[in-house]
């Protein structure tokens, strides 16, 4: 799906407890009735719902003047070569006011035509602010029907891109992950804290612009680091990580940087396969003892 819209964020009015997909709904439709200059458009937006019943019941509400179903296409020359540049190569004098949202990852059977990871910014329903530039927001399949936070799900909260979040305080090493591995490093880190190791979490939300200053800041903390992502490690985020920590904080660390990604492989169609080619809470376990020496 492609979803154009000035804003995500979460609705008003919902129960505590709801899923990413009823979440990501109820903001698409909070922005639609806020502003009427916010449209959707995308493949099988429409008639259909949304390949996840993401834009279900817009159709109806607000018509297809505004809710458009487009052909079948490839969008990324749409988005690098002319969303994305548009305002640099107009001096400004013309903005894009686009976010492109959709879904991502692997997604128990759907074979390799569907389960590879992109870059994204978060898996949640969070505000983006897209008043000027394109923005791209990508939520992992396995998570649609998880439930989003309840801190998500209040009106006034508004994440800045750009920002990780430390999301378990450590002291032994560093894990830096996003989406679907953000939340199984923080397994992860509860296995390792029964064995005495005491690992810090960061949920990077953002993959570019990438938080190096947070980066850099916790693994000089820490001395040591672990990069989980779910995609191919050559040319990856992780890749970009270790490029980083080795040029600010190289001197800080106490051992080798440990990496961990998908498998180089198209994504296998049967789930026990699938489950082999991705990074599984176990496997973090035991990199992250590696790094510290156990």
């Amino acid at each position: 799906m492609l979803g154009v819209t000035r804003h995500i964020v979460a609705g008003r009015g919902f129960a505590a407890s709801m899923t990413v997909l009823d979440a990501l709904n109820s903001a698409l439709d909070e922005e639609m009735s806020a502003d009427p200059k916010v449209s959707l458009m995308g493949e099988e937006v429409g008639e259909y719902q949304g390949a996840y019943k993401i834009s279900k019941g817009l159709l109806d509400k607000y018509g297809p003047d505004r809710v458009c179903d487009t052909p079948i296409n490839e969008a990324m020359d749409h988005i690098i070569n002319s969303a994305a540049k548009s305002n640099y190569m107009s001096a400004g004098m013309i903005s894009v006011p686009v976010v492109f949202r959709g879904p991502n990852g692997a997604a128990a059977g759907v074979g390799a035509q569907h389960s590879r990871l992109c870059y994204i910014n978060d898996g949640g329903p969070e505000r983006r602010d897209a008043d000027e530039l394109p923005c791209m927001a990508v939520s992992f399949k396995s998570l649609t029907w998880g439930k989003a936070t309840a801190e998500a799900l209040d009106s006034s909260f508004c994440l800045p891109i750009g920002k990780a979040k430390i999301e378990h305080e450590g002291k032994d090493v560093t894990i830096t992950a996003f989406s679907k591995m953000a939340g199984y490093a923080l397994e992860a880190a509860e296995i390792l804290e029964k064995d005495g190791i005491s690992a810090e979490v960061i949920n990077l939300r953002s993959i570019r612009p990438l938080d190096r200053t947070t980066i850099n800041t916790y693994v000089r903390k820490t001395n040591r680091l672990v990069s989980v992502e779910e995609g191919f490690a050559q040319h990856g985020v992780g890749a970009e990580i270790c490029a980083s920590v080795g040029e600010e904080s190289f001197e800080y660390l106490d051992a080798p940087v440990e990496s961990i990604s998908g498998a180089d492989v198209p994504t296998p169609y049967a789930p026990n396969i699938e489950r082999m080619a991705f990074p599984q809470v176990e496997d973090i376990v035991r990199a992250t003892k590696r790094a510290c020496y156990r």
